[in-house]
């Protein structure tokens, strides 16, 4: 699947109101959640109620676990209730199903890779895959890239996530040509907290990859 010359952005691991405000001044599409306790910017489901009321309308709110129990997620899932959720772990379709909302698959790019068609047939209802950096078995969110190259058609969207920052983001959107990126630990100063000068820059080179991909249509 071509990517739009709009390239979707999405912050990660937003554990403040101010930084989920600051992302919507940017323009981003989507805001990350994290609801799994073994991840350093979890966010407990008051909290990440509270950061949701916060959006204005069109800013997605996506809601992220990892092989956490159906109660939590279902739990968390009525609290918050997000627009996505996004399954990092070893969640089947019938899991998927079963929380009752839209969802987001990752899939662990670290390591041997992943079978992309395969994994999408799969998750044959998620709205996309999500390309992250860690091998299986690990958390998201861990800074670590993994060998980018243009993917196979598999019908579906493709995000890409995994070690990516300002420097480094408008390379990644040539090669794999994504439908969004998503980010976390490139934009902070310390696990959890949005550095605001990183997230513009963020925003930037993402604009400037856009921008490259219309000039050479």
């Amino acid at each position: 699947m071509n990517a739009p010359f709009r390239t979707r952005i999405k912050f990660c691991g937003i554990t403040r109101i101010e930084d989920a405000r600051e992302a919507v001044r940017l323009g981003v599409d989507a805001i990350g959640l994290v609801c799994t306790r073994r991840s350093r910017r979890f966010v407990e489901p008051d909290t990440a109620a509270a950061i949701r009321a916060s959006l204005p309308p069109f800013v997605a709110a996506v809601v992220l676990f990892m092989d956490d129990d159906p109660d939590w997620v279902a739990a968390v899932v009525r609290r918050v209730r997000p627009d996505l959720v996004q399954l990092h772990g070893a969640e089947d379709a019938g899991f998927a199903a079963r929380i009752g909302c839209p969802y987001l698959k990752a899939v662990p790019m670290g390591g041997v890779g992943a079978d992309l068609a395969a994994v999408a047939s799969a998750h044959p209802r998620a709205c996309a895959l999500l390309l992250d950096g860690h091998a299986a078995g690990e958390a998201g969110g861990s800074g670590r890239a993994f060998a980018w190259s243009a993917p196979p058609e598999c019908g579906i969207p493709l995000i890409l996530a995994g070690g990516l920052d300002a420097a480094n983001v408008a390379q990644a959107i040539r090669i794999v040509r994504p439908y969004a990126v998503d980010v976390s630990s490139g934009i902070e100063s310390a696990p959890g907290i949005k550095d605001p000068a990183r997230m513009r820059a963020f925003v930037e080179s993402v604009r400037v990859a856009d921008a490259d991909a219309v000039s050479a249509s």
